[in-house]
Order: C-alpha cells, then structure tokens, then sequence
C-alpha cells in the first residue's frame, strides 16, 4: 500500500484550500431551505466554486454527473441532485462537497437538520458529529490507523446507533481518493502507524437502524436497506507532531 506523505509545503496548500471549502459549505448553509430542489443547491455550489476559483472534485469523478452530492433521511451518500427532489421541512440534508485547490483535493461533509426534524433525526446528528470529533482527537502520530476507527465505532453504538460499513474515509493528496482506506468500525490497534504528512478525509457515517445499504438504480445513491435514518459528517485532517489539523475549517 503506497501511502503518501505531504510535505509543510503541501499542507499549508491543502489547509488554504480547505478553508475555502469551510467557507462555501457556510455560505451554502445560508442558501439552505425547505422548497427548494437538490439541484438548486448543486446550482449555488457551483457558483461559489466559480467565485472562489476551484474546481468542483466530484463532477466526472467515476462519471458522477454533479459537482456535490446530497443525500436526504434514508440516503446515506451519492445522493444525486435532482430538479424533481425537494427539500421539506423534517428532512436532515447531508451534502458532501469535494474541490480541488492548486493541484490538492479537499473533501468535507455535513449533515443540516430542516425545519421540524424528529428527536431521533436530531440525535443522530449530534451522535454523528461528536463520532467524528471522537475519531479526529485519535488522529495523533505513533497510534495505529484504527484506534480512529475504534473510538468512531464505540461512541456511536454507545448511543444506540449503527456505523455504515460498506463506504469508509480515505487518504487524499493529489488524489481524491488515496491511500489508506479509513474504516469508521473495528478493533483499536490495527493498520498503519499515523506519520507525520499523512491526510485523511475522516467521515463517519452514521444510521439509526441496520447498517445494510442498497444503490439505487441510478448507480450512486446509496440508501439504507430498512429505511432507517442516516446522517454523514467529514473533515479532511492532517497528521502533525502537534496533534490533528483540521483542514477544512474556517
């Protein structure tokens, strides 16, 4: 497994870029409302890409056909936007939301609860976000690559729910996706000690029932199998001797 270590140089590259991407994911949050279609917010994505001069990370990425993904209640992620697709009031809304930077990619997600959502909706936001942070503070040189995995794994069952087994976290660089994958379950201890230079995408992905998905007959959109609730959270963060970097944060 080639896993690719960035340089001081790279990383102040990376975190530029991904404080422009914190800064369109808010400036989207504002734009956020009921009535509106996932196209609609795929649409203002790519206006503040534009403004912001990246490139959208996703669009054509495996012949994925839209520059964000957004995944509303039982979608988990890939959720496509859509023209047909609105956004009600009790919805939880996870966009997904990748750009490149100078050569660097940069890849984040969060999930918004929409007007009246359930308490259950609302747990498992909060259940999810807390996973991630739980998974960051692990992200330390000298540990192993799953004790992020582990404290993801024991934070969200403690609460009651479940972690998706079938998409994972990922190193990023030059590449959208590049080694090593970044499990959100298993034992503590295993893989790859975490060196300096290392930057993973961390992003937990979180059901309030049986982790089993199905995809959708367009080919990306993954859903729970039991129609349960999934919420999806995600930093790109950086292996520092000084603990975990946040990348994309303001």
């Amino acid at each position: 497994m080639n896993i690719f270590l960035k340089n001081k140089e790279d990383i102040e590259i990376m975190k530029a870029g991904g404080k422009i991407l914190a800064k369109i994911l808010k400036d989207m949050e504002k734009e956020l409302k009921e009535g509106m279609t996932t196209y609609d917010l795929a649409r203002i994505a790519e206006k503040l890409m534009k403004n912001y001069d990246v490139k959208p990370a996703f669009k054509g990425y495996r012949g994925y056909p839209e520059v964000i993904c957004v995944s509303i209640n039982e979608e988990v992620v890939h959720g496509i936007p859509s023209k047909n697709k609105y956004i009600k009031s009790g919805d939880i809304v996870s966009i997904d939301i990748g750009i490149e930077y100078e050569g660097f990619f940069l890849d984040a997600a969060k999930t918004y609860p929409i007007g009246e959502v359930s308490p259950l909706g609302l747990r498992l936001i909060q259940v999810t976000e807390e996973a991630l942070w739980r998974g960051i503070t692990k992200a330390q040189v000298g540990n192993r690559l799953s004790d992020i995995s582990w404290a993801i794994q024991e934070y969200v069952e403690k609460n009651g729910f479940n972690v998706i087994r079938d998409f994972v976290g990922h190193g990023i660089g030059r590449s959208l996706h590049e080694p090593p994958n970044v499990l959100n379950y298993g034992p503590p201890g295993m893989g790859p000690i975490l060196k300096e230079g290392l930057v993973i995408a961390i992003e937990p992905m979180v059901v309030t029932g049986s982790y089993e998905v199905k995809i959708l007959e367009n080919g990306w959109t993954a859903v729970t199998k039991d129609g349960g609730l999934a919420a999806h959270f995600e930093h790109t963060v950086a292996i520092t001797p000084s603990g975990p970097l946040v990348l994309t944060m303001e």
